[in-house]
């Protein structure tokens, strides 16, 4: 894949096992580097790294030959490692799943805005439901419904 050329964006999200606020203000700086570290060994570009004391937001690319499941689990996986090792001796644990969203490069700046005002948002209570969720939803609550222009199907108006 040397001539392999992609850009996409992803927006991800993951929560601590049963939402436990496990990530004090003490340790996120310490965790958020090690997830970049993580990130740089494996070939993901990051844009932001936030959350709050019970969960991740991640925004970054992640390279064609890379799959989006394989590179969380190994996040997960070696962060929950780390945390686990420097919190004296307490266990640390993810839940099972995460969130994923794509957007365009023309988005990545609010994105980015989104996961860096993380604590502004919450406290506001100004949240996107979409980027806050780590939780799988049904598929046909992201159908697209039509523009309100366009007309009636078969394109003839009354």
């Amino acid at each position: 894949m040397g001539d392999t050329y992609a850009r996409i964006y992803y927006h991800l999200v993951w929560a601590t096992k049963g939402r436990q606020e496990m990530i004090g203000p003490e340790v996120q700086p310490d965790l958020y580097s090690y997830l970049r570290g993580k990130c740089d060994a494996l070939g993901v570009a990051v844009y932001a790294v936030g959350g709050m004391a019970d969960h991740v937001h991640l925004v970054c690319s992640i390279p064609p030959q890379l799959a989006v499941a394989r590179c969380v689990e190994q996040l997960k996986g070696a962060s929950s490692h780390y945390m686990s090792h420097s919190k004296d001796g307490v266990l640390f644990s993810w839940q099972t799943g995460y969130g994923v969203l794509t957007f365009s490069k023309t988005e990545l700046p609010r994105v980015v805005r989104y996961v860096v005002n993380q604590k502004e948002h919450h406290t506001a209570g100004a949240l996107s439901s979409a980027m806050e969720s780590s939780r799988a939803a049904p598929m046909a609550s992201e159908s697209i419904a039509p523009p309100p222009s366009a007309g009636p199907p078969g394109g003839s108006d009354p």
